[in-house]
């Protein structure tokens, strides 16, 4: 399976994106897919998850309420559509995916972010200026 993120770019606070992960060598159906992110100096992070089987959630408190999540398993592509951007979100955004039947949650956000053998691509740079 290959994942790649596009759609990163300089934004001014309070400006909107949309990130794009494009999956390839499978299909989408039952996977857990997510966006993480890391900023300079920090750990990467779970921003936010879906289960592409039921559309069940997970968002992480610093955004809830600004982005969205989404999945269209015709177009093997996973999106994330981010308002109100703040400096704070400044960071290079990642997409992961396994395979999962379960209801999303932040513990299984977590710990597909945190998979062993989890083979990351370059990203997509978000860079919000104040």
């Amino acid at each position: 399976v290959q994942l790649q993120a596009s759609g990163g770019g300089l934004v001014q606070a309070g400006g909107s994106l949309t990130l794009s992960c494009l999956v390839s060598g499978t299909t989408m159906d039952y996977y857990a897919i997510g966006w993480f992110r890391q900023a300079p100096g920090k750990e990467r992070e779970a921003v936010s998850c879906i289960s592409t089987n039921d559309g069940s959630t997970y968002y992480a408190d610093s955004v809830k309420g600004r982005f969205t999540i989404s999945n269209d398993n015709m177009k093997n592509t996973m999106y994330m559509q981010m308002t109100g951007l703040s400096p704070e979100d400044t960071a290079v955004y990642y997409c992961m995916s396994d395979q999962s039947q379960w209801q999303m949650a932040r513990s299984l956000c977590t710990a597909l972010a945190n998979r062993d053998g989890n083979v990351w691509g370059p990203g997509t740079l978000v860079t919000v200026s104040s």
